[in-house]
């Protein structure tokens, strides 16, 4: 079992998740414009393939919503 904080909440998965990459994907994210926060680092979208997450990582996902 893998316990993430995102935006302020406890996420289990089930199943580790690798990376942030993996993550977005998880989360319905990957293909959304996304500013991602890692244990206080913002990420660089490349980054976001490279950088592992670990059990009790902490992360702010923000998302952008269009419309008017």
């Amino acid at each position: 079992m893998m316990r993430l904080i995102i935006n302020g909440d406890e996420r289990l998965f089930p199943t580790p998740v690798q990376t942030v990459d993996e993550l977005l994907n998880e989360l319905k994210l990957a293909n959304k414009m996304v500013i991602v926060e890692h244990n206080e680092h913002i990420l660089q979208k490349h980054e976001h393939q490279q950088t592992e997450l670990q059990s009790g990582d902490r992360l702010e996902i923000v998302h952008f919503v269009g419309g008017g």
